[in-house]
């Protein structure tokens, strides 16, 4: 039997903003007051800096950064450091996951992973993972980045998920704020767009209208929009 999630675009957020209404949103899914949520954003220029804590992954200095217009964030999400910006995709499901049928917590990871790889072969392009790494990879770039957080539940068995995926859509973002950083923590790869992987152009407002049923395939949802989302 499916579940219920409602899915929400906001076209752009700062990236605060957005965080502090995941611990909101995290809260109330926890005490049963709200539907499990997708949010799907985009964020001004931003570094967020996980758990592994690499400050020498961030190549710019305090004054670089300023004249740039990117902001920086320590989060509480695994990984390292990444790049949030104008032209990606930024997915965060807030999810119950429940302890009571047993947790696999990486195969939370592998099914975020599974719905861009989905969703990235109706055109004919492979998507793939590196056993090493998490993300979305098209060869030896990747194309969708992945780090989650998982909250445990209150009085019960179980976690509520937050943070999730960042998929790159426009043609140049790798040129852009991902110069400014070791993109989490490798050095020997790269990262591409779904505009210079497929040869077209695309709208990161349509391709998050668009990327809600695989997502309700892997995770078996039936996904509602509120009336002010697209």
């Amino acid at each position: 039997m499916t579940r219920t999630l409602e899915v929400r675009y906001i076209p752009t957020v700062d990236y605060g903003e957005a965080w502090e209404l995941q611990k909101q949103i995290v809260k109330r899914v926890d005490r049963e007051e709200q539907q499990e949520t997708l949010l799907l954003l985009q964020h001004p220029p931003t570094y967020t800096i996980g758990s592994q804590r690499h400050p020498e992954h961030l190549l710019l200095s305090p004054e670089q950064l300023k004249e740039q217009g990117i902001s920086v964030f320590e989060i509480d999400r695994g990984g390292d450091i990444t790049y949030h910006g104008p032209g990606q995709l930024v997915g965060y499901p807030i999810l119950m996951l429940d302890g009571s049928k047993g947790l696999d917590l990486h195969d939370y990871l592998r099914k975020l992973e599974q719905v861009i790889i989905n969703y990235l072969a109706q055109f004919g392009i492979e998507g793939s993972r590196k056993s090493e790494y998490t993300g979305v990879w098209i060869g030896n770039v990747k194309i969708c980045a992945i780090g989650v957080k998982f909250n445990k539940c209150r009085g019960r068995r179980g976690f509520v998920t937050s943070h999730g995926f960042a998929f790159n859509i426009k043609s140049g973002i790798q040129h852009e704020g991902f110069q400014g950083i070791i993109p989490c923590g490798i050095q020997e790869y790269g990262v591409t767009s779904l505009e210079d992987a497929v040869g077209r152009e695309f709208s990161v407002e349509q391709t998050a209208k668009d990327i809600v049923p695989y997502f309700e395939e892997v995770f078996g949802y039936d996904a509602v929009w509120p009336k002010e989302t697209i």
